[in-house]
């Protein structure tokens, strides 16, 4: 579980705030989409949770641990994939992930389970001898996750995890994040793909120009707006 209390950030030299004010619990046991268009606050917000950024204000708390204050506990608790797959390019697949596993102290036995399996369901296992800067974007953006999610966290936080993905590999990753709900653990992701949300969220938050507009189901988001399509909800509700 993720929960926020009354997060802000403004960044150096503005006076506007990036994120205002979110308050926002992001529960176990359910798929959370962080909906908004670009540039609505999406990654700051996420780069905040995770301990990348410092909130100007507020405080964010992962599975029972303050992330400023206690921030090596937190970070234990989740896994982060980034916008941009594009790191790590002279290393090779497997060096990635067993660099990532060396982080968080993953058994080599279990590490090797995890990457075969994860692997083959992404069809990249014969190219984990391959250098990152041979891979396609959507191989880098596979083994970006792979590592995210090596150390079997409770907490899955995803920006954008889609984005360059082919048709089976979009599928395999829905199916992985089922999987892990299931589970009573929790995943959080970025999108701007209304359709993707509809189809696998089990709530939504809506973030525009920094500020929350609607947190809850999209069922319940329909039902305050009979007769709208989803997209003319969001535009309207965005102020686009």
């Amino acid at each position: 579980m993720i929960i926020l209390e009354h997060v802000s950030k403004v960044y150096n030299g503005s006076d506007k705030k990036a994120v205002d004010d979110l308050n926002w619990v992001i529960e176990d046991g359910k798929i959370t989409g962080f909906v908004g268009p670009n540039g609505a606050g999406k990654t700051t917000t996420l780069k905040m949770i995770t301990g990348v950024l410092a909130p100007s204000e507020g405080r964010i708390i992962v599975n029972g641990h303050d992330i400023q204050t206690n921030g090596l506990a937190a970070k234990k608790e989740f896994g982060f994939n980034s916008d941009s797959p594009d790191s790590f390019l002279r290393v090779k697949g497997i060096e990635y992930l067993n660099f990532m596993a060396d982080i968080y102290r993953v058994p080599v036995e279990k590490r090797q389970d995890f990457i075969e399996e994860t692997a083959k369901r992404f069809d990249i296992y014969d190219s984990l001898g391959e250098r990152l800067s041979e891979y396609s974007h959507g191989m880098r953006q596979k083994i970006m996750v792979m590592g995210a999610l090596i150390h079997s966290p409770s907490v899955w936080v995803l920006d954008e995890p889609m984005i360059g993905l082919d048709p089976k590999g979009i599928f395999t990753l829905k199916e992985m994040m089922k999987e892990h709900v299931e589970q009573g653990k929790s995943v959080l992701f970025s999108t701007h793909a209304l359709e993707l949300a509809e189809k696998l969220c089990d709530k939504i938050c809506v973030i525009s120009h920094g500020r929350q507009q609607y947190t809850g189901t999209l069922e319940e988001l329909q039902e305050q707006n009979p007769g709208k399509s989803l997209e003319d909800i969001f535009l309207e509700i965005t102020g686009d």
